[in-house]
């Protein structure tokens, strides 16, 4: 039990180690910068094979997405115990505080540094809540333009060269620049700046401490540069040493093949594919077979060299047979002239065709460099299966021999041999019972992500389907009919999870968790989880509305109406008036009439 115990547990002690890196070349008020993104390419892929859990690489970012990318990362360092941020591009000082310049900044005035970047403080606040070790690396120190031609609000404010320096008030951080504080570094001319070159060489160098590791880099960037560029490192750790990459365990199995170091400089050499790369890499390795595949790739690249001066001889000859017609040459001249061109045109073709040739038997030769490895791994996994193999079935026959001379033994003490008995039969080698071992696979599929319904011990539907994608995501091919021993040996090797999180829509995944997305006023979750304006409501007319005015309208036609005032006037003795509300004037003869006057009309009245 208690070797169950430390099998199960060991994965989870491991360190989570995250990084984020970031690259910024494609400026677009000042010139590009040649070497950021490339620096950023080579450390991220450092962090992947140095067994960091996550790595995000970003490139060309504006202010938005800088300030974004920095709040999502510091969402994954909740839970970490090394957090690491990168940053290769343009930096400023301004009044003594550092700032990381974006793709879309202007700085016309001191003042926009504060609008448009992105402060230092920031990144050391993204990699606060790391547990054990918070690195901020600054490849930032490059001649900055902005500095030429911003305008100063204050007369007095000072623009430093380079950035200035920092004292980390968080214990267990270091920030490392890329040249002392006040000085400016080096962008390079070998596709990646000095400074990178030398942190990709030392680093990810097992159980080698950081402190030991950056000043290793500040030898080679200064041997590099000539003495004129000292890369610097500001705040401190604790006595013990901290390893960006932790030691390798003694070997107790197989060996590592001794070519492993041989394939990782091969693979490097192929990922940069120059002249130079290759040569280095056989002055390094002169014989063997990555030699062998290394000089195919040298070969490849002379012939496409041939084939560019063909190119350009082709061009050039072509230039003169123009010309000379022009010129209107003699037919001698010009018949030497077209002669040179076909010469020039068909050494072009035939250096083509070379090319092709050579570059068809690099790609054989990597696809045998591949099939090669492929077939070596396989060959290390079968033997590390036979010798796994082998001892379960020593440790099974040494179990057999125990109970045997156990029952051989006279007859002890009832409850003495009852315990030996029993401690045979609850050995870590003992087979577990179906109950026990389908929960045992059920823990180990919700631990990796795979299940989230509860381990009951019994192997149902939902179990099954666990599995099942445990074997997609993992590259596996178990029954899932059944819980089986290799099953549960194939769980606990994995350390972390395999099943990737699936969130709802308004959650996003966050760690191992799902959160509900949470907009300011005014703005909504979108279709896409992400957070957008809510539209402006325009009034719309509604059939409750129509019905209402129609109401209305039947019910001032049912209404009588009031009388209205003719606007006729009636005369008498006494005067004229207005003819009453209700009445009219009719013609009448002369005579007296009914209202006992006089006249042509009368009032009648309803």
């Amino acid at each position: 039990m208690i070797f169950v115990a430390v099998v199960t547990c060991a994965p989870a002690q491991a360190e989570k180690r995250v990084a984020l890196v970031i690259g910024n070349s494609a400026y677009k008020n000042v010139p590009r910068l040649a070497n950021p993104v490339n620096d950023a390419g080579l450390v991220g892929e450092m962090f992947r094979k140095a067994g960091f859990d996550a790595v995000d690489v970003k490139v060309d970012l504006n202010a938005a997405d800088m300030r974004r990318m920095l709040r999502e990362f510091a969402g994954k360092v909740r839970d970490a115990d090394m957090a690491v941020i990168y940053y290769a591009g343009h930096g400023i000082e301004l009044d003594g505080n550092n700032y990381l310049i974006p793709t879309d900044a202007t700085l016309e005035t001191d003042g926009d540094v504060l609008d448009e970047t992105v402060a230092l403080d920031r990144a050391l606040f993204a990699v606060e809540p790391a547990k054990r070790l918070r690195l901020v690396i600054l490849d930032a120190c490059r001649d900055n333009p902005f500095a030429k031609t911003m305008k100063r609000t204050v007369a007095s404010r000072a623009i430093g060269r380079g950035l200035a320096k920092i004292e980390p008030t968080s214990p267990n951080t270091m920030i490392a620049f890329s040249a002392k504080a006040g000085s400016t570094a080096s962008d390079g001319d070998t596709g990646n700046s000095p400074f990178a070159t030398a942190l990709v060489d030392h680093l990810p160098k097992p159980g080698l401490d950081l402190r030991k590791a950056f000043g290793f880099v500040r030898d080679d960037v200064l041997k590099t540069t000539g003495n004129r560029q000292e890369p610097y490192v500001y705040g401190s750790l604790g006595g013990d040493d901290v390893a960006l990459v932790p030691a390798k365990p003694a070997a107790t199995g197989p060996q590592a093949n001794p070519q492993d170091a041989t394939r990782r400089d091969y693979e490097l050499a192929l990922q940069l594919a120059t002249r130079d790369a290759w040569e280095a890499f056989l002055a390094q390795y002169p014989e063997g077979f990555y030699a062998n595949l290394a000089k195919g790739q040298l070969n490849k690249i002379a012939a496409e060299e041939v084939r560019a001066a063909a190119t350009e001889k082709a061009r050039l000859a072509e230039q003169e047979k123009t010309r000379l017609a022009a010129e209107r040459a003699q037919k001698a001249e010009l018949e030497k002239a077209a002669a040179a061109a076909k010469a020039a045109e068909d050494a072009r073709v035939a250096a083509e065709k070379q090319k092709q040739v050579e570059q068809a038997k690099a790609e054989a030769a990597e696809r045998q460099r591949k099939a090669a490895e492929a077939a070596a791994a396989k060959s290390a996994a079968d033997k590390q299966v036979a010798e796994k193999a082998a001892a379960d079935l020593a440790a099974k026959q040494q179990a057999e021999r125990a109970a045997a001379e156990a029952a051989a033994k006279p007859k002890q003490d009832g409850s003495e041999a009852d315990k030996k008995v029993a401690a045979l039969a609850t050995g870590p080698n003992s087979a577990l019972s179906d109950a026990d071992l389908a929960k045992s696979v059920q823990l180990e599929l919700r631990r990796v992500g795979c299940l989230t319904s509860g381990a009951g011990g019994e192997w149902n539907s939902a179990a099954q389907r666990s599995l099942t994608l445990f074997n997609k995501y993992a590259g596996t091919k178990f029954d899932a009919k059944l819980a089986s021993t290799d099953a549960l040996d194939a769980l606990k090797a994995k350390p972390s999870r395999v099943c990737p999180l699936v969130c709802d829509h308004g959650f996003r995944a966050d760690g191992d968790q799902c959160v509900k997305i949470t907009c300011r006023a005014g703005y909504r979750v979108s279709d896409d989880n992400e957070c957008e304006k809510v539209p402006d409501k325009k009034p719309v007319a509604t059939r409750d509305d129509a019905r209402k005015r129609d109401g209305e309208r039947k019910l001032d036609e049912a209404t009588p109406s009031k009388p209205q005032v003719s606007g006729q006037m009636i005369c008498n003795q006494a005067g004229c008036r207005p003819v009453r509300s209700g009445c009219r004037l009719v013609g009448q003869k002369s005579g007296l009439n009914t209202a006992g006057y006089y006249g042509g009309q009368m009032e009648v009245c309803n």
